[in-house]
């Protein structure tokens, strides 16, 4: 009993002796907590570089943006090809993808070798190779005669700018075909294809095969948003805001990254910890200088890494008795394959002893345990670099989301990660480490990247039928420049039958004179009040103006108008309105002060003079009874009396339209026109006299404020409004009028998209044919959401300068709106009228 005891002593005195020597020979390759924070760090430093458009060209980690939008949803089907290119086998594959709602997948492969010859031959020869692997097995598989969509994995860095294209940026691992680097490798599969004549293929999508990991197991996990590959290679792929995307254009949704992380280093990030055995490694790679955090991690490299250990403690006495075999000078001799057998629980010493004593060495029980020690410190090191950046991704992740905790999963495939005994477990520890705030679950990947690229393909058909079909009804939508010009012409008639005396009662466009003569000149200057009514919101100003510099400052209160009010009685509404000038009035300090006011009054008023506006209709969801046939400069007279508290000088009604062109013509003398985008739509701008039949006198000009929203009441727009205006019309408060408001402003392009996406979800084609009942509510769809998803200033600027080409215009943005307008427009007024005086 005492010999066993014995003997257990002295094995494990043996074994910490060895343990003890190998981490002091290997001391750099022991990785701390806080180095791999540190490293954590300046890793996600380098994914912020490469995903900026002015830092990108110099980071290592080039963040390539793939073009894969979205993960599969489970309504993919159909029979789909692909091709899997990039480690030390090539793979074929038929991939068939269930019926909606099963999930399910079958799978035919077949693996082609990929011989030194071709991989670091001739790069036409490469895709002529690949070509005919494809032929031979459709032919093998009876597919010759079938259209099939093709997706290709293609594991090494391509830029890319959609997702079937793709321009190599460099070869990786063993592969060095000559003349791929900088061409697009779609292009040449597809040419190689060519040749063959009785195989019809449409490449669909060209993946990486991390993205490609990422996409299976999506398919089972929607979770999933992060692919991870550690096999001959490594590489990790997640999905990304498009906001924080600046290579690519768009701010919505988002779209999967690939790293290649490789490359990590390569800028000299990582040399305080990369030892003497891996710039030996490098020195003696294929690509001296390159892929430094690849080098440190991945199956092609582990072997070699520990070989050149195990030769320099051999050399130095530490191993073997100081005898090195002619075999441990080899360069290959000892595979990460060997590595995992070495590292087995049970059996990995006896393995030890078997591949050393294979490499024509006599080791001892010592250099057994020694050799194993210096695989388990090579291979955690890899799992430790790995962890680091992934937990970097895990953390950019959870900060996009804004979460205190994020709830994910990582989709893990490659060689490395699969045969290495430890290797996840060790991962998976400190991945959890690192990022105690992220719970993450981790699932291999069973069926390869290639499975990925099939679903990736899956997904672009998908779309890709979806979207023939979204389009299809959306060019409904997209007027042509014959139709741009027909809408210009009739536009063009309508404001020639509102100026003229006869035309007018029947003319859409009502071209109101607004009694507007002068533009700012920089002489105005003194207090006014202002008011702004056209929407929801109504505000109070003061304005002070001051002469010479041109200098206007303001002060202003918002007060909502509830819809009771808005569709109650007249009384009502300006009653509410003089109870808020009040409030203003009290809130500033000026009450019983005798101000001159302007009123912005955004509905469409026939004018007699400047201080009288009789209101048309109204527009807009307002519907307040008593108004309309009414002046609304004696209904706020009225109500002020009413109220007995204060007087004010109504020296000016004005359109909102008017007060933005007047807020920019004290800025710019050249501005001459209005025009408001925003809830309702309407433009005025400066008229001859000569042609304002309505009006008498010939000289001057004056502003006409056009009312243009009701461009189209008389059907003339029927050829292009689509069946979306006219239900948006039918429900609107005011059916079959302010038809071009209705096409153009803000109070209804949301609730046309909202019809639109009903119709779509309806036809199967998004939210998997499943509509909310926050959909079906009317005006959810906010225009908001079209301003953060389309520029519609540019496309406005763009099209007038097509349709009127001979006009060179500037579009100015007026700052603080039509309150402000309606200040000057009473200045303007108050001068005029003591010029008159004084004349």
């Amino acid at each position: 009993m005492f010999a066993v005891h014995l003997i257990a002593f002295y094995f494990t005195k043996l074994k910490e002796d060895q343990i003890k020597k190998v981490d002091r020979f290997l001391y750099h390759m022991r990785l701390s907590d806080e180095t791999l924070l540190d490293i954590m760090a300046r890793f996600q430093a380098e994914m912020q570089k490469g995903l900026g458009k002015d830092t990108n060209p110099t980071a290592s980690v080039k963040m390539l943006p793939t073009f894969v939008r979205a993960i599969p949803d489970g309504s993919e089907n159909g029979e789909f090809l692909s091709l899997d290119l990039g480690g030390s086998k090539f793979r074929v594959l038929k991939v068939q993808v269930s019926e909606e709602g099963k999930r399910n997948v079958q799978m035919e492969s077949q693996f082609y070798p990929t011989p030194n010859e071709i991989i670091r031959g001739n790069g036409t020869e490469l895709f002529e190779y690949v070509a005919d692997c494809l032929a031979d097995f459709m032919e093998t598989k009876g597919l010759k005669q079938k259209k099939l969509p093709l997706g290709l994995t293609f594991s090494f860095p391509c830029r890319q700018t959609k997702l079937e294209e793709g321009v190599l940026l460099s070869w990786t691992k063993k592969f060095k075909a000559r003349g791929v680097q900088d061409t697009d490798i779609v292009s040449s599969l597809s040419n190689a294809m060519r040749k063959h004549k009785d195989i019809d293929v449409d490449i669909l999508a060209l993946v990486n095969d991390t993205v490609g990991t990422m996409m299976t197991c999506a398919y089972d996990d929607p979770y999933c948003e992060v692919g991870v590959i550690i096999g001959t290679g490594t590489n990790a792929c997640y999905m990304e805001d498009m906001s924080n995307i600046d290579l690519v254009e768009g701010d919505e949704g988002r779209m999967c990254i690939n790293t290649e992380w490789g490359a990590f280093g390569d800028d000299g990030a990582l040399e305080d910890i990369r030892t003497e055995f891996d710039r030996e490694l490098d020195l003696g790679s294929l690509n001296p200088g390159k892929q430094l955090f690849e080098k440190m991690i991945s199956g092609l490299y582990l072997g070699e890494l520990v070989r050149l250990i195990l030769l320099k403690m051999a050399k130095t006495g530490l191993l073997f008795g100081g005898e090195k075999s002619s075999a441990l000078h080899i360069k290959g001799k000892i595979e990460t394959r060997h590595v995992a057998a070495m590292e087995r629980y049970k059996e990995g010493l006896a393995n030890t002893r078997e591949i050393l004593t294979d490499l024509g060495l006599e080791p001892s029980e010592a250099d057994c345990i020694a050799v194993q020690h210096v695989c388990t410190i090579v291979s955690f090191r890899s799992a430790n670099l790995c962890a680091a950046a992934l937990a970097a991704i895990l953390t950019r992740l959870r900060e996009n989301k804004k979460l205190v905790r994020l709830r994910t999963t990582v989709g893990m495939d490659g060689t490395l990660y699969k045969i290495h005994p430890q290797y996840p477990k060790r991962l998976h520890k400190v991945v959890r480490k690192l990022v105690p705030n992220c719970d993450v679950r981790f699932l291999l990947s069973e069926s390869g990247s290639a499975k990925g690229a099939a679903m990736v393909t899956a997904v672009a058909s998908r779309v890709q039928a979806q979207r023939k079909q979204i389009d299809k009804m959306l060019a409904l939508f997209q007027l042509t420049p014959e139709q741009l010009v027909g809408v210009r012409d009739k536009m063009r008639v309508e404001l020639e039958y509102g100026l003229k005396k006869d035309t007018h009662p029947l003319a859409t466009v009502k071209m109101l004179p607004t009694y507007v003569r002068g533009m700012p000149d920089g002489t105005e200057k003194g207090k006014f009040l202002a008011l702004d009514l056209g929407g929801t919101n109504f505000r109070v100003l003061l304005v002070k103006i001051r002469s010479g510099r041109r200098s206007v400052r303001m002060y202003n209160k918002i007060f909502a108008i509830p819809l009771e009010i808005m569709q109650g009685t007249g009384e009502e509404l300006f009653d509410h309105i003089v109870q808020c000038i009040a409030d203003f009035l009290d809130y500033m300090g000026l009450k019983g002060a005798q101000l001159p006011l302007g009123f912005t009054f955004s509905f469409p008023c026939r004018q007699a003079s400047i201080d009288k506006g009789t209101l048309i209709e109204w527009t807009k969801g307002f519907k307040a009874t008593d108004c309309e046939g009414e002046d609304v400069v004696d209904m706020l007279r009225e109500a002020i009396k009413r109220r007995n508290e204060f007087d004010l000088d109504i020296v000016a009604v004005v359109n909102d339209t008017v007060g933005t062109m007047m807020t920019c013509g004290y800025e710019d003398r050249n501005c001459e026109i209005g025009l408001i985008a925003g809830t309702g739509s309407n433009m005025c701008y400066m008229e001859e006299m000569k042609n304002i039949e309505l009006v008498e006198g010939n000289e001057g000009k004056m502003c006409i404020n056009t009312e243009w929203g009701g461009f189209g009441d008389n059907g003339c727009l029927d050829d292009i409004r689509t069946q979306y205006d006219k239900e948006v019309d039918e429900g609107s408060l005011n059916p079959g009028k302010q038809r071009y408001e209705k096409m153009t402003s803000g109070m209804y392009l949301g609730e046309i998209v909202r019809q639109i996406l009903i119709d779509l979800t309806k036809q199967g084609l998004l939210f998997r044919g499943q509509i909310s009942e926050r959909l079906r509510t009317r005006g959810i769809f906010e225009t908001k959401f079209l301003s953060q998803i389309e520029s519609f200033s540019r496309i406005l600027q763009e099209t007038v300068k097509e349709l009127a080409p001979r006009c060179d215009v500037m579009f100015m943005l007026s700052e603080d709106g039509s309150g402000k307008g309606a200040a000057l427009i009473t200045a303007v007024a108050k001068r005029l009228q003591q010029a008159r005086k004084d004349n």
